[in-house]
């Protein structure tokens, strides 16, 4: 019996020892940024954005330098068939589920250096980290780089299974299709099955993000704890009216396609701020036919996108919205019709166990906090559907993002990155 009470505080202490020292554990915050510029000269513009949307040539050698850096890092590193790039480091236990981290690296067209690539180098910092402190977890860790993020989550969207035969059709801004551009970085979306994942495959995914809002830096506040992700649904509204010379054709007895389209603008704007709460709603496109001063405007082609964190008040406002539409063509004389358009993006909670470990970590680090949902899409919300996610968030400063301005300050990277790299190895020792 003493025995095994010697070999239990043996144990206890061991661990205890061995939480203390990874407690201790610091990121390289300089080496964050330093890999950070490398890659913004990767698809750099002048005006000191970068267009690297993916698929792109600039996408493909973003690809290449990262998995260099990866593999320069120990990882075993292959490419799936939606493209991901997967870095894997062995744990001590085998027969754990892996615990996977990681962002993306494309861009928008004319985009900013932060949004992706600090959560995809913060991912590969957390792996050096360990490698220069001899550390090897409990559980395997992944670090993945999702494919296409910013042509509406791709690669994160294969692996839970929602990519359909259809949208490989969709034609990228890269100019090529999803089905194309796959294979261009090295996939096979014919065998697109072969990359899903079930529920339990892995432990847990964790995201380090900027912000892409102005709350945590108007609060003064170093980290956001993601609550959830908002859901995004697009429509593509055609609105037909009659095309008639603009000098002759009296105002009474016009049929103003853009007209009608101008009161459905407003009409959404008043239908999603009539409700309580942070949902949004945005007309971010329109086409014009035929497009001349002398002509009234005979077709209009929108594109609306309405985002919440629940799904049901997502088409609740829409319903609304169309309603309106009815009326709008009732009495303009012209036809509206909405179509869906693009790959639906379900809203998701994130895991609480996950959200109290990274405030644990951020009150251990002396680092303020809130609560937040995230407006934007992120992979997190795909691999939400097939494991316990968490997601943090750091400040952006001035509240942009997309945009060559979009900036992080490195003080805050290295903060994420540091609650980022403890919060993998409070799950870990869990």
């Amino acid at each position: 019996m003493k025995n095994i009470l010697l070999v239990c505080l043996f144990l206890v202490s061991s661990v205890a020892v061995a939480q203390v020292q990874t407690s201790n554990l610091k990121i390289n915050q300089q080496r964050i940024q330093d890999r950070l510029l490398e890659l913004s000269k990767i698809g750099a513009l002048p005006n000191g954005g970068v267009g690297r949307v993916g698929y792109s040539k600039a996408d493909q050698e973003g690809r290449a330098y990262f998995m260099g850096l990866m593999k320069k890092a120990g990882l075993v590193v292959t490419v799936d068939y939606a493209g991901n790039i997967i870095g894997r480091r062995k744990g001590k236990n085998p027969a754990l589920k892996p615990i996977a981290f990681g962002s993306h690296i494309d861009s928008v067209p004319n985009g900013g250096n932060y949004d992706g690539p600090v959560g995809s180098i913060s991912g590969l910092e957390l792996i050096e980290t360990l490698n220069e402190n001899n550390i090897i977890t409990e559980h395997p860790l992944e670090l993945i780089i999702f494919a296409n993020e910013e042509g509406g989550t791709i690669g994160s969207g294969a692996i839970i299974g929602k990519i359909t035969p259809q949208a490989l059709k969709s034609v990228t801004q890269s100019g090529l299709t999803i089905a194309d551009g796959i294979r261009a970085i090295g996939g096979n979306p014919d065998s697109l099955s072969k990359v899903v994942r079930k529920k339990g495959d892995l432990t847990a995914f964790i995201e380090l993000h900027i912000e892409q809002g102005g709350i945590l830096m108007t609060e003064n506040l170093q980290i956001g704890v993601v609550e959830g992700i908002v859901g995004i649904e697009h429509w593509d509204v055609t609105i037909e009216g009659a095309a008639n010379h603009a000098g002759t054709t009296p105002m009474n007895s016009r049929r103003d396609a853009l007209l009608a389209a101008a009161k459905l603008i407003v009409a959404l704007n008043e239908v999603v701020t009539s409700h309580e709460g942070r949902q949004v709603g945005t007309v971010g496109k329109i086409a014009i036919e035929p497009g001349a001063y002398n002509v009234i405007p005979g077709k209009v082609v929108l594109g609306i996108e309405i985002r919440d964190l629940s799904y049901d008040k997502i088409w609740k406002l829409f319903h609304e919205v169309e309603g309106k539409a009815q009326e709008i063509a009732k009495a303009s004389e012209t036809t509206i019709t909405f179509g869906k358009s693009g790959v639906p993006v379900t809203p998701a909670l994130t895991a609480k166990p996950i959200q109290d470990k990274i405030i644990s970590t951020s009150k251990a680090l002396g680092l303020s906090y809130r609560y937040m949902q995230s407006g934007a899409g992120h992979d997190s919300q795909e691999m939400a559907q097939i494991a316990p996610v968490g997601m943090i968030f750091i400040p952006s400063v001035g509240g942009i993002s997309h945009s060559p301005k979009e900036f992080s300050k490195g003080v805050d990277i290295g903060n994420g990155a540091n609650v980022l790299l403890q919060t993998m190895l409070a799950i870990d020792r869990n």
